[in-house]
């Protein structure tokens, strides 16, 4: 029997005038599996994102989710079939609550229409109510359901991390991409940040991150893809790509400088 993919890139280049950002890259995420992606600065790790997320448009090359291609479609598309992505920079919404900035992603899976919300039609009422106890939840899920009434910016740098997680959380992603969420967390944050990926992987839901701290990365992941210039130069288990020749050269020889 063929290997369940949930992801599939192939062959996926991204050119800017004549600098490649990516250089047909290819490989695969199943279902459940937590993946890294690695790579010096400027590798092509967020173009990569990107490019998955219907922000850009690849050059050539195919992305396929649950079997259908995705280029071309809008990032809201992308997102109703069910990848959810973070950024390295945090977007929490200016002026809200925590609890609020949660709300937002369970309002990407609402089915009352604009008219009946305005209206404060019944259903609508009821569909409100759901959404913020649903977001409550993933509030406790990440340890902020003390703070639901604050405002989401107000909080220290590490828990709106974890808000920002919460809000992806909530839009039952089945698969969440996750660009540096360990950047400016302390040792004991990233230690709480490896333990809720690892209970998010426990529900189902899939996991390819990019990361630059390499004890995370070799906690978490089943499999690691290296990128350097563009190009996939290593691919495979945390401990075989720790020890690859090129990606020592590439990377981890200058982290560990």
């Amino acid at each position: 029997m063929a290997e369940e993919r949930l992801l599939e890139i192939d062959n996926v280049t991204k050119l800017f005038g004549g600098l490649a950002a990516l250089k047909e890259v290819s490989f695969t995420v199943s279902p459940g599996e937590i993946k890294a992606i690695i790579g010096p600065n400027g590798a092509g790790k967020t173009t990569l994102f990107d490019v998955l997320t219907g922000i850009l448009r690849p050059t050539s090359g195919t992305v396929l989710l649950k079997g259908q291609g995705t280029v071309g479609l809008r990032p809201d598309q992308i997102t109703a079939m069910g990848m959810i992505r973070t950024f390295q920079t945090i977007k929490l919404f200016e002026g809200m609550t925590v609890l609020e900035n949660a709300m937002v992603g369970c309002h990407s899976r609402t089915g009352s229409g604009f008219l009946a919300t305005g209206l404060r039609l019944p259903a609508s009422r009821r569909e409100e109510a759901r959404i913020h106890e649903e977001a409550m939840g993933v509030l406790k899920d990440v340890g902020l359901e003390r703070r639901a009434l604050e405002v989401g910016t107000n909080l220290p740098y590490g828990q709106q991390r974890m808000l920002e997680l919460a809000r992806a959380l909530a839009s039952r992603p089945e698969i969440l991409l996750l660009d540096e969420p360990a950047a400016g967390l302390n040792q004991y944050e990233t230690g709480e940040l490896s333990a809720l990926l690892s209970r998010f992987r426990e529900r189902g839901i899939t996991i390819l991150i990019v990361e630059h701290d390499m004890g995370l990365v070799m906690d978490i992941s089943d499999e690691v893809v290296v990128l350097d210039y563009g190009e996939v130069i290593a691919r495979g288990a945390p401990e075989v790509v720790q020890n690859d020749p090129k990606v020592i050269e590439a990377y981890l020889g200058i982290e560990a400088d």
